[in-house]
């Protein structure tokens, strides 16, 4: 899939999951479990051990899924990512390299940003989206700041996406959000079916919200 194909399929079910786990199996199985509630897109952050693999059997078990890679500092685990099989790359900062390498491979990037310089020259460089974050320091409202002089901007929150203001972060001009602890959390009890019902809440809540529009 080009990065064409890639983002069309993103944008329509617009919710990635981060999976960041203390270990590959419990990794994988947060993983599944998110999958299983109705999420598309999920994005396993290479803060987790072995997370090149986890990347790899998740495309190998869902290939009907997009598997990003996240927390990717540098071009060497980008590349890394990408030959396990990884479908886009987050980064909480903005590495040139790290963008270069993924254009390179018709990879989708979206790397940080929290400032308006640090949005454009993101773009500059030749980000697909602009994952800002942290998102939950500055809110929904903040996002809408941002999107006041840059309107061509894809932005995409990241940290403090909730089911309580997933809805305002979309109606202030969000493209996609990416959704973390609020959606994996029960993953450390071993309740992987809250997870689920954590999953499937969100994707219907987002669901509903562009019937809406």
């Amino acid at each position: 899939m080009f990065k064409f194909a890639i983002m069309q399929a993103i944008l329509r079910n617009p919710v990635i999951g981060i999976v960041r786990a203390d270990s590959a199996e419990l990794a994988l199985r947060s993983a599944e479990a998110c999958l299983a509630g109705g999420i598309t897109a999920l994005e396993i952050a290479f803060t987790t051990p072995d997370a090149a693999n986890v990347i790899a059997q998740l495309c190998a078990r869902n290939p009907q899924a997009l598997i990003g890679a996240g927390t990717v500092l540098d071009a060497a685990t980008a590349r890394i990512a990408i030959l396990h099989g990884a479908r886009f790359v987050l980064a909480p900062n903005t590495d040139p390299e790290v963008i270069r390498t993924c254009n390179r491979y018709q990879i989708p990037a979206m790397p940080g940003a929290a400032s308006a310089t640090e949005v454009v020259t993101a773009l500059e460089l030749g980000a697909t989206i602009v994952k800002l974050f942290p998102g939950e320091p500055f809110g929904p409202a903040y996002l809408k700041a941002l999107r006041a002089p840059l309107p061509q901007a894809p932005l995409m929150p990241s940290g403090g996406v909730s089911l309580d203001n997933v809805e305002a972060w979309f109606a202030h001009g969000a493209v996609v959000v990416s959704v973390g602890g609020e959606l994996t959390g029960p993953a450390a009890c071993g309740d992987f079916a809250a997870v689920t019902a954590n999953a499937r809440a969100f994707v219907d809540k987002v669901a509903r919200f562009a019937l809406a529009q």
